[in-house]
């Protein structure tokens, strides 16, 4: 069953739209584009007859008329032969939606992804931390030792070595949720057991229901997968579970993929009680849920949550090491129910016969003494938190931002739609950023900015006074703004 959208409906998400500051038609179409490209109104939704929305918002029929016309060629709502158009958004190019007119040649020195950012610039596109080195290496100098005893082994296993996954269900019982270790398959990073995931479960085509905005790489394993993604905007104050719940009885999506635990990007956490109704109402409708728990470690306010498996016996768990301990590490598992696991291990030998022994030996350690690293670790991230949210305040006070609970980065709320023209100006201040649509569908979020705290308090100055820079610049010329629409594609974690 399609989604629709009555006029009634659609008048309440307009607000006060009409300005008088120009055509009726063009700012009707205007914001209808961009309660799209929020997620406020889902993709593939039916919108009001032009009857019946001119009724409604009491303009002519032609108003109507020519804002639909407007949509349809932005590539926003579909057209059909006697039928109401469903939202839609534009094909994209490389380099971001086609409605932005001709691209460039070129992107520059950072259209390629890399580990590094080019010219010694203040990488503010990757939310992550160097490694604990001393516990990493503590880690690796055990594994050396335990490594002859495996030798004779053949070395491949799809699940992942016992002592690691003993480890890892471990952990998932300390938190209230008894797990067994066939119910734990090891895996090469949080995208690799993603990728595993929806190659199992789900077929082309197929819908998946995510948070917008949502981390940029599973939006990029969902469509590399063929897959359709089913955005659902976040309510001010956190997950809009009426959505949520009529996305998955309306669009019936294979998947839905969340991340709880101090949300990348938004840093929210999700309640309990939400867990429990989300569960619910998953299993109601028979979608299966896909809880990314990489950063739920990194809880700086101590908040106590139960993990999300603790509430469906269908819930399907990731989690990694990478941000807890190191991205260089590349482990990750996967948890849910052992005739799951299975499933997965048959699906994973197209991909790899294992991972690598040493790195797992190693990892069986990091997990088994996560309360280590922890405490240290947590200390920096908060008194990081506190610079980046005392410098914004001093130096940028019209950007709004929630301070989030846990996790690795702020989501800035800009106080005009640049988010991609200050990524595109911010090498020429010394910084490289991710720009917020990024993180979305169809070019959402060019009013927000994700900005981590992992780096230490002389980089973040610097890179808080280069943004300020950057945006008195475009405060200065605001035609760079239309000018500056394509952001270079710049690697994120």
């Amino acid at each position: 069953m399609a989604a629709a959208l009555s006029a009634l409906a659609l008048s309440r998400l307009l607000g006060p739209w009409n300005s008088g500051t120009g055509p009726a038609y063009r700012e009707l179409a205007d914001v209808v584009r961009l309660l799209i490209l929020d997620g406020r109104i889902p993709l593939d939704t039916a919108l009001p007859s032009e009857r019946s929305l001119c009724s409604t918002l009491a303009v002519s029929r032609t108003t109507v008329t020519a804002a639909y016309a407007s949509l349809r060629d932005q590539g926003f709502l579909s057209s059909g032969q006697g039928s109401r158009g469903k939202t839609r958004i534009p094909e994209l190019t490389p380099f971001g939606p086609a409605l932005f007119g001709p691209q460039p040649p070129s992107a520059g020195p950072l259209a390629a992804p890399g580990l590094t950012a080019p010219g010694g610039l203040v990488d503010l596109a990757y939310s992550a931390l160097p490694a604990s080195g001393e516990v990493v290496h503590r880690a690796f100098a055990a594994a050396l030792t335990e490594l002859p005893a495996l030798l004779p082994g053949f070395g491949y296993d799809a699940l992942g070595l016992l002592p690691l996954r003993q480890a890892v269900a471990d952990r998932y019982s300390a938190a209230g949720v008894p797990t067994q270790p066939g119910q734990i398959m090891v895996t090469s990073g949080a995208q690799h057991a993603l990728t595993i995931i929806i190659r199992t479960l789900a077929d082309r085509q197929d819908r998946i229901l995510v948070e917008h905005p949502s981390y940029p790489h599973a939006l990029d394993a969902i469509r590399s997968a063929k897959c359709r993604p089913v955005p659902v905007a976040f309510a001010e104050s956190g997950w809009d579970l009426p959505a949520m719940e009529a996305a998955m009885v309306q669009q019936q999506p294979k998947l839905a993929y969340l991340v709880p635990d101090f949300h990348n990007p938004t840093g929210m956490i999700m309640p309990d009680a939400q867990r429990r109704r989300l569960a619910r109402a998953a299993a109601a409708a028979g979608t299966v849920l896909v809880a990314d728990e990489t950063l739920r470690h990194l809880n700086l306010d101590g908040i106590a949550t139960t993990p999300l498996a603790g509430f469906g016996s269908t819930v399907v768990s990731i989690g990694s090491l990478s941000k807890s301990h190191w991205g260089g590490l590349r482990t990750g598992w996967i948890r849910a129910s052992e005739s799951m696991i299975q499933r997965f291990a048959a699906a994973r030998t197209t991909l790899d016969l294992g991972g690598p022994v040493m790195e797992q030996l190693a990892a069986a350690h990091l997990v088994r003494a996560l309360e280590e690293p922890l405490p240290a670790l947590l200390q920096t991230l908060r008194r990081n938190r506190s610079t980046l949210l005392g410098l914004l305040a001093e130096h940028l006070p019209t950007w709004q931002v929630t301070p989030p609970a846990g996790g690795l980065s702020l989501w800035c709320r800009l106080p005009a739609p640049i988010s991609t023209a200050l990524t595109v100006l911010a090498p020429d201040y010394g910084i490289r950023l991710a720009a917020g649509p990024r993180f979305g569908i169809g070019g959402a979020f060019e009013r927000n900015l994700r900005l981590p705290f992992t780096l230490p308090p002389d980089k973040l100055e610097t890179a808080v006074l280069a943004l300020r820079a950057a945006q008195d610049r475009l405060d200065a010329a605001p035609q760079l703004r239309r000018s500056l629409t394509q952001a270079p594609a710049v690697a994120i974690a």
